[in-house]
């Protein structure tokens, strides 16, 4: 995957991402399955201007979901944990 602009998703806002922020400067993202990880580090840093100490992926089954009688599955998808350096913070995340 060549294009920096389709490996990040969009970020993960959930309640334990938050308090990884406070805690340890982890950073949660949906990311492109076929994304690596010296990708997601470039296209992290690239984009927000920090630096990236560390990154851990782990690919997120799709739930089964029933309509009824039917039954269907939401897609697979892949979350990437990005740690930052001490003194970085990304401001998207922070909410007012």
């Amino acid at each position: 995957m060549k294009d920096l602009s389709k490996v990040i998703k969009r970020p993960l806002i959930t309640e334990q991402g938050a308090l990884m922020r406070e805690l340890h400067n982890q950073y949660y993202f949906e990311v492109a399955p076929e994304a690596n990880k010296p990708e997601i580090r470039q296209a992290v840093e690239h984009f927000f201007g920090v630096k990236v100490v560390q990154v851990r992926t782990m690919n997120c089954r799709g739930k089964i979901k029933r309509m009824g009688r039917f039954a269907g599955k939401r897609a697979d998808w892949k979350k990437a944990v990005v740690t930052l350096a001490k003194d970085d913070s990304i401001d998207i995340f922070e909410v007012v």
